[in-house]
């Protein structure tokens, strides 16, 4: 499948051949919303502590005598029935995390890759070198190409002054070919691509590579 390729400008800069395996696929729409859930779990740092009544600091004398009072018995005000003390089946650190099949990951990022194609959101460009890394001169390229909500997927090629002049702009931003995930792509209305990130996307979802 053929669809042409333009210029930061918006400019014809001819075609490129795409695999329909990556992305003409009927989308698996579950599988994106696992793996969302699943990089949105990774990012929890998981740091929620309680203090439980061996944490906090309270004395230790009993409250008072064990029989005779018309209370209840009591030892320490470090229970949890008290004010100050512990708590009682609070939260404690742990990783939020789970696994997800790397096939499950593949077929998500080939259901992003096409429904961005079905919606035409989907832009491959020639290449992300502009001549300014001023922000103002960044915003007058991408207004003429009609770039106003964009995740660009750099190839590695020589593009700091875009990435530079994006850095100030807050629907606009460029990710490595290796770090392109699902999450990213979904935040974004277009998703631009190069001539080299397509070439790297194509042999990573292919050949079964590891995504995100």
């Amino acid at each position: 499948m053929k669809i042409p390729v333009i210029k930061l400008t918006g400019d014809a800069a001819g075609e490129i051949d795409l695999a329909e395996e990556v992305f003409c696929i009927e989308p698996r729409n579950e599988c994106v919303a696992d793996v969302v859930r699943w990089q949105l779990a990774k990012r929890q740092t998981g740091a929620h502590s309680t203090k439980d009544r061996g944490d906090v600091s309270r004395t230790t004398k009993k409250l008072f005598r064990q029989k005779g009072t018309g209370h209840a018995r009591h030892g320490a005000k470090t229970a949890n029935i008290f004010v100050g003390g512990g708590v009682c089946f609070g939260p404690v650190p742990r990783s939020h995390s789970f696994k997800i099949n790397k096939k499950v990951r593949q077929l998500a990022m080939k259901s992003l890759l096409s429904i961005k194609m079905r919606e035409n959101r989907l832009i491959v460009c020639e290449t992300l070198q502009v001549e300014s890394g001023k922000t103002k001169d960044l915003l007058a390229i991408l207004g003429s190409g009609g770039f106003s909500s964009a995740l660009f997927v750099d190839d590695g090629g020589d593009c700091g002054n875009f990435r530079s002049a994006c850095s100030n702009l807050y629907h606009v931003d460029v990710v490595p070919v290796v770090g392109f995930n699902v999450y990213d792509g979904l935040r974004h209305e277009k998703v631009v691509l190069t001539r080299g990130s397509v070439d790297s996307l194509q042999r990573r979802l292919l050949d079964g590579s590891n995504v995100a």
